[in-house]
């Protein structure tokens, strides 16, 4: 298979995600292709290869498309400023350029699996991933059976995409939220998505789990999920 070509990205929109108060600065950039260029196509999950021409010292890496694979015209991305090309990133301007190759990775191909419940877990920014997964979802709700998320976030400080995830109930989706560090004001899990999921005893009939987000939360969730009774075939992971 010959190698992605490059192409470049023009940034639309910074947003911050975290609490202005938290010293974790998290993004949602939004980027428009070139005048004259179109985005390639995508498979939810996917992921790019992103570096910044102006800065070519910074080491490129590789971020998860946190847009719907529907949408033509951007790609979103859900960025913590950690690395120095990903605090480089979440300093970026509107009009901005980025160079980026892809989308590569498996992905999670939804059409293999229709009529099928289908659950989200990940933490932290695997939201990333988990948003472009929903969002492809209830594009086609009708062609699936239960839709359930489980994200899990250090502190209220930390919660991603609020309003969004408050809202889709609104498409038959359930959603669990749950907080490693938890406050008086906060009313749901306290934990680990999978001790939220182990509260929640879901059943392995028919259903699929998308795991996305750090090697220890993958291992942790697959773990608990075989307890569960579910088998490796129904864990599913995007990379």
């Amino acid at each position: 298979m010959p190698n992605p070509v490059p192409f470049l990205l023009r940034l639309q929109k910074n947003e911050r995600l975290t609490d202005p108060s938290c010293d974790d600065v998290v993004v949602k950039l939004t980027f428009t292709a070139l005048p004259h260029q179109n985005l390639p196509m995508f498979l939810a999950g996917q992921c790019v290869r992103v570096c910044l021409p102006m800065q070519p010292k910074l080491q490129a890496s590789y971020f998860a498309i946190a847009s719907s694979p529907h949408d033509t015209a951007t790609y979103e991305f859900v960025i913590k400023g950690v690395t120095a090309l990903s605090n480089a990133l979440v300093q970026l301007q509107v009009g901005d350029d980025v160079q980026v190759e892809g989308p590569m990775g498996k992905g999670f191909n939804f059409a293999k699996h229709q009529g099928k419940n289908i659950i989200l877990m990940g933490v932290g920014t695997g939201i990333a991933p988990l948003r472009s997964a929903w969002l492809d979802l209830i594009q086609h709700r009708k062609d699936y059976g239960h839709i359930s998320i489980y994200a899990g976030f250090l502190s209220a400080m930390h919660h991603l995409l609020t309003d969004e995830l408050e809202n889709l109930s609104e498409h038959d989706v359930q959603v669990s939220v749950s907080l490693a560090t938890g406050h008086d004001d906060w009313h749901g899990p306290v934990g680990y998505v999978q001790h939220a999921l182990e509260e929640n005893k879901p059943s392995p009939e028919n259903t699929i789990v998308c795991l996305a987000g750090m090697n220890v939360m993958v291992d942790a969730c697959t773990e608990t999920l075989l307890n569960m009774g579910f088998d490796e075939q129904q864990i599913l992971l995007n990379f």
